[in-house]
């Protein structure tokens, strides 16, 4: 792999990590040999002052103090390994990103629709995939979002120019970009994470009646002390020690399946909500000076605190509720503090006065998440352009335009420039000239300009009208639909999008494929006239070459281009460029010829 610039960048920094991984496991090393010091050490002291108790216990105190400090130590050590191994991982993913190898990201493949106006025929979800390519987020909000934006881009050339803005920004800051995806991708959680909090949110008390068990909580630890206090008055029968203990367990037990519930859930969420709030603390912490960055940024903060304070409060609830699963917690604490039902009531007074905040945080956090793709694409192409977005319909015109997802030593870059409508570019050319590539250089280049992305080009100008083609539609034997009758009905659609008053941009590849030669030029030519009539605008690509004779007919309205194959002698040779006028050889029997399978 031929690195670039940002590869080299990607290279040091896992360099950097590699070292700082490398020190941090010594580190790990060396403190798990001095915990093991420390035991061998206290046992030898202990044993050594056997007969002397204070001595004893100081030493064992002292032990214990040094011993939790080095054990708080290595949990940060540890949590610093995970965090520098995902790292790397993430620059390593990017480094053969930068190779076309996007295996190590989500291409949505369950997305993938052929009744949608364009994301089958643009290859935009799946493996090798438009979306593969840009997608990095990290939170199941994010990757929902990013999926919409790809499937409903923008149509308002203010909110194109005011997303363009805030991934340029992000796009300029790679290390904040890095650090947000690696501490989301260390806990991702899982897809129905935000429904399931959602519905958490949605559900009545926790607890019922929490007047009564609010008084118990205090009650409980009264009714203790005041036994512990006369203890030292009279003496207390064991047997009222132990009839209060059953009495208060077996209060602190009758609410167990609510709680169980309860645990069942929350306990489950204490890794994705700790996330959330390192996600969103690196937002707080981080200026954003474009205006869609800023408002984001502002939603994080609720009567003057940070949101990530307040959703980590909420996960350390989360985390002290799920201690209920140590035996010794349950059986102690329980009937002298009522520690099930007091962080259930806890948990029930958070989600009453931060609940309603909750599902928007994650909400915006997913908006963030969602720039951060598209500002990492920006950041690992520095040669794309971000368009400029016209006023008027229609406009497309653009310079060196490529295919972002085909290799930069392989692609032959092509000009576009239709200004005015209605406006049809008809494209004829042999085959594996290149028409088909062409369509989808054009369609994908034109969906990220208008989902606010660069665009692999040297320059593009659009108009956001609504995207439609018709490249690859299938028959389906589930629905009984032939082939013919799906184009038909994609056409139908498109005609109805038109008399609706829709302004579009239309891109189809060899209409009519499924009849017979004469119906097919018959439609097609139809067909063209009425798109002219409905004063819309688009590419064709088309074998026929009669199609060609309409650009007499409609001059101004109509441009003929092909893509040429140049036969010399034995040798076909493809430029792959677009030249102006009517396509004037064909391949097929030439090359049918070659492999043999017909004989002159």
């Amino acid at each position: 792999m031929k690195l670039t610039s940002i590869g080299l960048y990607y290279q040091k920094r896992i360099s950097d990590n590699q070292s700082a991984l490398k020190n941090a496991r010594q580190n790990i090393h060396y403190l798990g040999t001095t915990r093991l010091g420390v035991v061998l050490f206290a046992a030898g002291m202990v044993y050594w002052q056997r007969d002397h108790a204070f001595e004893v216990f100081l030493l064992i105190a002292i032990s214990l103090f040094f011993f939790s400090g080095l054990l708080l130590v290595n949990y940060r050590q540890q949590k610093k390994k995970q965090y520098l191994e995902a790292a790397i991982a993430c620059d390593e993913d990017e480094l053969k990103a930068l190779d076309y190898d996007f295996s190590a990201f989500d291409g949505a493949r369950e997305k993938i629709n052929g009744n949608h106006a364009f994301s089958l025929d643009l290859d935009i979800f799946g493996n090798k995939s438009l979306f593969q390519s840009v997608n990095r987020t990290c939170t199941a909000s994010g990757r929902s979002l990013l999926i919409h934006w790809f499937e409903n881009p923008l149509d308002d050339k203010q909110t194109i120019e005011m997303r363009q803005e805030s991934v340029r920004e992000l796009a300029g800051q790679p290390e904040l970009i890095h650090h947000f995806r690696v501490t989301g991708i260390i806990n991702p959680g899982k897809s129905s994470d935000a429904d399931e909090i959602r519905d958490f949110i949605r559900k009545k008390s926790l607890v019922p009646h929490p007047w009564m068990w609010k008084l118990l909580v205090y009650l409980f630890p009264c009714v203790w002390l005041a036994l512990i206090a006369f203890s030292f008055f009279i003496t207390v029968p064991f047997s009222v020690y132990l009839l209060i203990y059953i009495l208060t367990f077996g209060i602190s037990e009758c609410q167990v399946r609510r709680i169980n519930r309860l645990q069942q859930w929350i306990g489950k969420k204490v890794a994705v909500l700790t996330t959330y709030s390192d996600l969103i603390r690196i937002i707080e912490q981080n200026d954003m000076k474009s205006g869609q960055l800023a408002e984001l940024k502002s939603y994080f903060s609720i009567n003057g605190k940070p949101a990530s304070g307040v959703i980590r409060q909420l996960a350390q609830l989360a985390g002290e509720l799920d201690q209920r699963s140590n035996l010794l917690v349950h059986v102690l604490l329980n009937p002298v503090f009522l520690w099930d039902i007091c962080k259930s009531l806890q948990i029930e007074k958070w989600k009453n006065k931060h609940g309603a905040f909750l599902n928007e945080w994650i909400e915006k956090l997913g908006e963030f998440d969602a720039f951060c793709s598209l500002s990492a694409f920006s950041y690992n192409h520095p040669d794309y352009t971000f368009p400029v977005i016209a006023t008027d319909y229609f406009e497309i015109r653009g310079s060196s335009l490529g295919h972002p997802l085909m290799q930069e030593d392989r692609c032959v870059r092509n000009d576009i420039c239709i200004e005015s409508y209605p406006y049809f570019m008809i494209v004829t050319g042999a085959n594996m000239a290149g028409k088909s590539t062409y369509l989808r250089t054009v369609g994908v280049n034109f969906l990220l300009a208008c989902i606010g992305a660069p665009v692999c080009a040297a320059f593009l100008s659009v108009y956001p009208a609504y995207l439609v083609t018709s490249l690859r539609t299938s028959d389906s034997l589930a629905d009984n639909e032939s082939y013919f009758f799906a184009e038909l009905k994609r056409l139908q659609m498109i005609i109805g999008q038109l008399n609706e008053g829709k302004q579009l941009f239309i891109i189809l590849d060899e209409i009519l494929k499924g009849t017979n030669s004469v119906d097919k030029q018959k439609g097609s030519l139809a067909l063209l006239r009425q798109f002219i009539s409905l004063r819309t605008c688009g590419i064709i690509a088309t074998h026929d070459l009669l199609l060609g004779e309409l650009e007499k007919e409609f001059p101004g309205h109509v441009r003929n281009y092909c893509f040429e194959a140049d036969i010399n002698g034995d040798s076909l040779h493809f430029s792959y460029q677009l030249r102006k006028g009517i396509a004037q050889n064909m391949n097929a029997c030439f090359l049918m010829e070659k492999m043999g399978i017909i004989i002159e």
